[in-house]
């Protein structure tokens, strides 16, 4: 008996330890809905396009891991923005241009739910401020909009 205690220990010490739900944090909109992590990935999909902005990349590690034999909760980055505001922004601050696409974070809970979240594009945008000034502020702010604009379509589902 005291054998198998000790391989049910080491069994159980071995087996990976998430991290949990992602919790609001500074300069972070975080939405937590009662969406499944594949709808709310498909949402915020749709909620980009009819907010009028591109996915431009996305990653994530879940299905590379399940490859590997490996089970982890949903996870997914989609990189947002579109040519319009690259544009504006390089008119603003080259260095600035490292932060596009802003990324957009799709997690599932740990009780089956989703939680959509992202870094405040004007949060994202300041240690550019100086170099970019009123201008690139400006910038920032109308995607701080178009953000919460996806955000409320993909959580409501108005999309």
């Amino acid at each position: 008996m005291f054998r198998f205690v000790v391989v049910l220990s080491a069994l159980v010490l071995s087996l990976p330890a998430w991290a949990g739900d992602l919790q609001p944090r500074e300069g972070w909109a975080v939405h937590p809905t009662s969406q499944t992590y594949e709808a709310l990935t498909k949402a915020v999909r749709a909620a980009v396009k009819s907010n009028g902005l591109i996915v431009v990349t996305q990653a994530g590690p879940t299905k590379a891991a399940a490859n590997r034999g490996i089970t982890i909760p949903g996870n997914r980055v989609i990189g947002v923005f579109n040519n319009d505001f690259a544009v504006r922004v390089l008119e603003t601050s080259t260095a600035a241009m490292i932060e596009a696409p802003i990324r957009i974070y799709v997690t599932e809970n740990a009780d089956g739910t989703a939680t959509l979240s992202y870094k405040l594009p004007s949060h994202v945008m300041a240690p550019y401020a100086d170099e970019g000034g009123a201008a690139l502020a400006a910038i920032a702010q109308e995607l701080d909009a178009a953000f919460q604009a996806i955000a409320k379509d993909a959580t409501t589902g108005s999309h």
